[in-house]
């Protein structure tokens, strides 16, 4: 049978030199041909049906090299915090969420700011005097710790004798011992997390991954990394597949959460489950391609590994030590897995290219496409060593949002603030820089995030002072960062974040053309029609779903 063929016409094309006049062919699942005004190029002679495009914007569909899809779809459904800026406005949150459901067991939250904790921070009495009968669980921004009330822990079984597992902590009352309800890091995600997951059915998650499938969809990205992959999430994955007969949405790779566990025989068990899944997974839509380690926390809450101390005078210790962790990179690297390391702190990423060093002295010559993701503080000689070893630096512009930077620089304190998240130094340095939400530790949308990148101000208070304005990047690397790289940054630079003849036909038509507008223009821009595989996925007309009409048409204005 042959493959209908659609031609795109009356385009600006955003190619890796620019944007230009030009359209596209494509027949099937991907694009046969790309005719821009300064060629010669034709296209096929005929096409089953020719969609003019109205003289809009097209680009490569963006590529979300890290975030985390379930969470993303069950964020969506929580209790929005990243907004509140006081106790206050947190506790009337939560009380609007007790009265608008009386029947629930319980409450969940999502991203709090340590900014808007108060003085005494974050401690299960304030969510107590606002709800006390019902658990409450707040994820905050940055997914590394879990604010709770009484009633959650008294759910959890977390008692003064519950110990910290490695690389967590449960924070306690100095004086009583008593939990204050702060479930740092490690104690998160093998306490909080497995209790959250065991209330959850089947067709909640599925439900979460189609409502993240259809926000990326319809926000312009056509495939995405999830970073944090368990058997929950991979079951979802699978069972989507077949819901959409083997063509979902947009394209998933996934990386094995690797558990910092207490002997290496348990740690490399996961790296072998990791290799397994990799090679089953081969050729199929959802793909496992790697191993994510999380080596140190984050700056907020002081859990990041750092050379110098915080504030507080401590250092945030590391919850892979180089012992711990260079087997587990050894292992993985010679499995041909891809390596994906979160390194916030600037300890974290001397300690993260130390393992990766460890691991190419001792396998030698091997085909490598490793990365370190974050990367908020780190030394310009990292920044060197980083590219001299051909690792990605995967970076977050979001994250960099000075509306949510009040804090993280009130714990650094010092000059390291001025180098934060140092994007352009790792494009000067040679390094590839792919570009990314980490979803939902900041807002899903590709056009917001360039705005962050290309102005360093905030998408959510426009208002607000730039961030380190010298790090900001051209529109023109920006997007190149989001496409071009981060298809390189997940091994699929052949196929996928270029608009050429023999890539996939994933690609947004955009309201407006970003090059002619002022850059506050990203904050409201938006896709009118998103084609992955070639089939149409959004229509701004129609909504998230797949076009089959044959008729020539325009999309109208």
């Amino acid at each position: 049978m042959t493959p209908t063929s659609t031609t795109y016409t009356n385009a600006i094309l955003f190619t890796h030199e620019g944007p230009v006049e030009g359209s596209i062919a494509v027949s099937g699942q991907v694009i046969t041909a790309v005719s821009l005004a300064s060629t010669t190029s034709d296209h096929p002679a005929s096409s089953d049906r020719t969609i003019d495009l109205g003289g809009r914007f097209v680009l490569p569909g963006f590529i979300d090299s890290h975030t985390h899809l379930l969470m993303l779809g069950q964020s969506l459904q929580k209790v929005q915090l990243r907004e509140a800026r006081t106790p206050e406005e947190i506790q009337a949150a939560l009380r609007a969420a007790r009265e608008a459901d009386p029947g629930a067991q319980r409450i969940l939250g999502s991203g709090w700011l340590y900014s808007a904790t108060g003085a005494e921070g974050p401690h299960r009495d304030l969510l107590d005097a606002a709800v006390s009968d019902i658990p409450v669980y707040l994820d905050a921004n940055d997914l590394h710790s879990v604010w709770v009330n009484t009633a959650a822990l008294a759910e959890l079984g977390i008692t003064e004798d519950t110990e910290d597992p490695i690389g967590g902590t449960i924070a306690r009352d100095p004086a009583t011992g008593a939990a204050t309800g702060m479930i740092l890091e490690t104690a998160a995600q093998q306490i909080v997390w497995p209790a959250l997951a065991r209330q959850a059915t089947d067709a909640d998650r599925d439900s979460w991954l189609e409502s993240a499938m259809s926000h990326y969809v319809a926000s312009g990205v056509t495939s995405v990394v999830d970073m944090a992959v368990g058997q929950d999430d991979l079951d979802a994955f699978q069972r989507a597949e077949e819901r959409h007969g083997g063509h979902l949405p947009l394209r998933i790779k996934g990386h094995w959460f690797i558990h910092r566990r207490s002997t290496l025989e348990e740690n490399l068990r996961q790296v072998a489950k990791a290799a397994e899944l990799a090679e089953s997974t081969r050729g199929t839509s959802v793909r496992m391609v790697g191993i994510k380690l999380v080596l140190d926390g984050v700056i907020d809450s002081c859990t990041a590994a750092m050379k110098e101390p915080y504030v507080d005078g401590t250092l945030g210790e590391p919850i892979w030590d180089r012992d711990a962790l260079i087997p587990v990179v050894a292992a993985a690297d010679a499995a041909g897995l891809q390596i994906a390391i979160h390194a916030i702190g600037d300890e974290a990423s001397d300690i993260a290219l130390d393992a990766l060093e460890a691991a190419y002295e001792q396998n030698g010559h091997l085909e490598r496409r490793h990365r370190i993701e974050h990367l908020e503080t780190v030394t310009q000689d990292n920044v060197r060593r980083l590219a001299a070893l051909n690792v990605v630096a995967s970076m977050q512009p979001v994250h960099a949002d000075p509306a949510i930077q009040e804090n993280w620089r009130a714990v650094l304190g010092d000059e390291r603030t001025e180098r934060a998240y140092p994007w352009t130094e790792f494009v000067d340095a040679g390094a590839t820089l792919a570009l990314s939400t980490d979803a939902p530790t900041a807002p899903h949308a590709p056009l917001p995030n360039m705005f962050i990148a290309t102005t360093r101000k905030s998408a959510l208070d426009p208002n607000l002072p730039a961030n380190v304005p010298k790090y900001a990047l051209s529109l023109q690397a920006a997007l190149q960062h989001a496409t071009k790289d981060a298809a390189y940054s997940c091994r699929a630079e052949g196929e996928e974040g270029s608009l050429a003849p023999g890539f996939f036909a994933d690609f947004a038509v955009l309201e407006s053309n970003p090059f002619e507008d002022h850059p506050e223009a990203l904050l409201h821009n938006s896709p009118v029609l998103v084609v992955t595989d070639g089939q149409v996925r959004f229509d701004a007309h129609n909504g998230y779903e797949e076009i089959n009409t044959t008729d020539a048409r325009t999309v109208n204005s």
